[in-house]
């Protein structure tokens, strides 16, 4: 009983004594979270080794971890606000990111796991960090966008600007004659007029040092020209020939040979009008076509296309328009009307067809390739604009975050 007794003794007191292993300590308390010092070792280790692959000096570390530091109290507040709305990723979410980042790595997923593992990295880590960058990106929206207000007044301006202009304009191709005076420039513009060749015409009497290659100014963006230039040219499309414009050197003549750009793309677009009848519980399909077939009759007859719309179409969008529809592209309208419409010659009454909306009969008034490239422009500016006012007001945002958290650094040493 003794030895049993002494034995015991002898065991407690190992463990008493043995070393305790410290698998992870709180680093920082965050509010109502804190960071471990593992995330914070583990981040800095990261960032270190970035700097050393890529052959850069490196700040101390002192300074690498206390912005490490910074970056996670950031994070961990943003999670904790995610928590309190409610804010999660779901595992299928998260699948269809992963499988999207590797295919922006040009890799299946199956290939991107494998290169994730051999390079020394866990997959699921990424996957949990990509879950938590997700869930904070939603509460940055929904926090920031609120704030944000771009007026018309702010767009046009920013339109203005060289930083978007340089960024969002095209390059144009262009041609000049330059001449002396203002007949000369006349008489020019008349032979071009006549379907008379502008190169060649510019060879024969522009004055310009590039005459002999057809008065050729190779690619510019319209900030790269001449004030004169660019305000002649501005929104123009390619084809235009300017009048003459005077400057100190003489009178010159434009010519916009071509475009060239992320944002230069045409549409065919078609101008349409219609009268539109629908049937009803107290007018049949049957009465509807008949009725609208009587309504065709009479514009073939030289009755007002337009009168009759206003008086019968019940179209409420097109009616008071006299059917006009104005001019659209492919992809807006019933498939059933754009069909008749591809179908029908400028100036000709179609038959009467049915859509989903009722039965119709249209004219097209005209076609056109419809330039929209001043339109992409405007969209890509106004993300720009907002992107940059975006991370502004979040600057602003979580830098007031930060000032009203409790953070508290544990002493690790």
């Amino acid at each position: 009983m003794n030895k049993i007794f002494i034995t015991l003794v002898l065991v407690f007191c190992s463990f008493s004594y043995a070393k305790v292993e410290i698998l992870d300590r709180i680093a920082i308390i965050v509010d109502d979270g804190v960071v471990m010092e593992s995330q914070v070792n583990n981040t800095v280790r990261d960032i270190t080794r970035r700097y050393e692959e890529q052959n850069l000096q490196k700040p101390p570390i002192d300074v690498i971890k206390e912005q490490v530091q910074e970056k996670l109290i950031i994070e961990e507040l943003q999670l904790q606000m995610a928590d309190r709305a409610g804010i999660r990723i779901s595992d299928a979410e998260l699948n269809i990111t992963m499988s999207r980042l590797a295919s922006n790595n040009q890799m299946t997923l199956e290939d991107f796991i494998v290169f994730i593992e051999e390079n020394g990295d866990s997959y699921e880590d990424l996957r949990e960090q990509m879950r938590r960058e997700m869930r904070i990106q939603r509460i940055q929206r929904g926090r920031v966008n609120s704030s944000i207000d771009i007026t018309e007044k702010e767009f046009e301006a920013f339109l203005a600007t060289d930083d978007s202009l340089g960024a969002l304009e095209p390059e144009l191709l262009v041609r000049q004659i330059l001449v002396k005076d203002i007949k000369t420039a006349n008489n020019i513009i008349e032979l071009i007029n006549n379907d008379g060749d502008f190169s060649e015409i510019a060879k024969e009497f522009s004055i310009s040092s590039n005459a002999q290659s057809g008065g050729l100014i190779n690619w510019r963006k319209l900030i790269d020209m001449p004030q004169l230039f660019e305000k002649a040219l501005k929104k123009q499309p390619i084809g235009f020939i300017s009048e003459p414009l005077k400057s100190g050197s003489g009178f010159h003549i434009l010519k916009l040979e071509d475009k060239r750009g992320e944002f230069v793309q045409y549409e065919d677009q078609w101008q349409s009008r219609h009268i539109l009848l629908i049937p009803s519980t107290i007018r049949t399909k049957e009465d509807t076509e008949r009725e609208l077939n009587d309504i065709r009759q009479r514009v073939l007859d030289g009755e007002d296309f337009g009168e009759l719309a206003d008086e019968f179409s019940e179209d409420p969008g097109s009616a008071k328009l006299g059917g006009d529809l104005g001019w659209l592209g492919l992809g807006v309208l019933a498939s059933e009307f754009e069909k008749t419409m591809l179908e029908t010659d400028v100036g000709v009454i179609s038959e009467v067809f049915e859509t989903e909306f009722g039965f119709h009969f249209l004219e097209v008034l005209g076609k056109r390739s419809y330039e929209l490239t001043d339109d992409l422009i405007k969209d890509r500016a106004y993300s720009l604009l907002y992107a940059r006012k975006f991370e502004e007001e979040l600057e602003n945002t979580l830098r007031a975050m930060r000032a009203e958290a409790f953070v508290e650094f544990k002493d690790l040493d």
